[in-house]
Formats: structure tokens, C-alpha cells, sequence
């Protein structure tokens, strides 16, 4: 028997396809939105719908941005020599957030996982390399300590360290299996300022 109509039905099927969003969960964002102000509906749809248009990935480190090189590698004061690798722009975020980094970033979007059937090719992995023929001096990988962000960082090593630019992971202070966004900025902190050579 169906309990809503068509509409909120879709509504509720839609947005529990959304990543941390259960079904009741769903359905207490769908009666919040259908008791709001049709304006305020019209402008959150435009605002996803003009995101979603104008978004794209920064020419430089592929973090997500709508200009065609993020405000981070526009601006002059970062230090280019320094590199964090991290594998999507929440991560980045989350290092942003402490305001203790003062390098640049590059964005995997992913990370190796051959049960995932996702490879060295499926991330941004090229484009790194590509990047170290510049005047880099270390690269900082702070790929989450899962089994493929710990995969990820060991096959970024051993690609980098035969070029002599040194290479480091971020160090304890990060739970094993656990996501960057959701970490504190002064666990982050401690991490970033404890890493180790690999």
C-alpha cells in the first residue's frame, strides 16, 4: 500500500540515494522542504542545478572549483615546492580548516582498489607525476588510512622516490579506517606536522 503520493515518494526515493541519508532520514528532508516557501525550494533547486553546471575540476591540482584554477593555486603565497596529496576535495578541505598548510594540493579522486576493479589509471595519478617536473621538493600523501588509502600511498612512493623528491605520510593521529572530513582539525594538525618518511 502506498503511504504518500507519487511526488513525495520520488522525493524521498531521490534523496535517500544521497551518501550518509537513510530512508527515515530522507522522508524528515522531504516533509522539512514541503513545508518551506515555494521561493525558498525554487532558489536551493537553482542552486544545486547551477553548481552542478558551473563546477568543475581545477586545472591545476583538480580540486573542485567554478573558475579554471582554484583560489589555492592562484594564490602566490602558497609554497608549489610542498604538495599534499589527498584523494577528494573534502579531504582537502579538512586540511584547509586547520590553516597551518601552506602548501599546495592535488586531488587523487579516489583511491587504488583492485576489488572496486579501480586502478592506478582511475585516479589522478598522471597528472601528479606530470606536476613533479616542476620545482617540487616533497610530497606529503594523505591518502585516508584504509586499506586502499594505505595501497594508494605506498604505489604514489614508490612512482615518486626514484626522482629524489622526498616523500612523506601523514603520521598517527588519523584512526585506521577512518575519513579525513570527519577528523578534527587538531587531530589533522598533529598528523600533518608528525609525518614520516616512507
Amino acid at each position: 500500500m502506498e503511504v504518500y503520493s507519487g511526488y513525495i515518494s520520488k522525493l524521498i526515493d531521490e534523496l535517500a540515494k544521497l551518501p550518509g541519508i537513510g530512508s527515515k532520514s530522507a522522508g524528515r528532508l522531504a516533509f522539512h522542504l514541503m513545508n518551506q516557501p515555494k521561493e525558498r525550494i525554487e532558489r536551493l533547486a537553482a542552486a544545486i542545478v547551477e553548481a552542478r553546471t558551473h563546477v568543475r575540476h581545477c586545472e591545476v591540482c583538480f580540486t573542485l572549483t567554478d573558475r579554471e584554477i582554484c583560489p589555492i593555486c592562484a594564490n602566490q603565497r602558497r609554497d608549489r615546492a610542498l604538495i599534499m596529496v589527498v584523494e577528494t576535495t573534502r579531504d582537502l578541505a579538512a586540511y584547509e580548516k586547520t590553516g597551518r598548510y601552506e602548501g599546495v594540493y592535488h586531488v587523487l579522486h579516489g583511491a587504488i582498489s583492485p576489488m572496486l576493479g579501480i586502478g592506478p589509471a582511475d585516479i589522478k595519478l598522471k597528472e601528479l607525476i606530470t606536476r613533479l617536473e616542476g620545482e617540487v621538493n616533497e610530497v606529503i600523501i594523505a591518502t585516508n588510512s584504509s586499506l586502499e588509502g594505505e595501497t594508494t600511498a605506498m604505489y604514489i612512493s614508490k612512482l615518486i622516490k626514484p626522482t629524489g623528491i622526498r616523500v612523506t605520510r601523514i603520521a598517527s593521529g588519523v584512526p585506521v579506517g577512518g575519513d579525513l572530513e570527519y577528523i578534527d582539525e587538531v587531530t589533522l594538525l598533529r598528523a600533518l606536522e608528525g609525518r614520516v618518511e616512507l
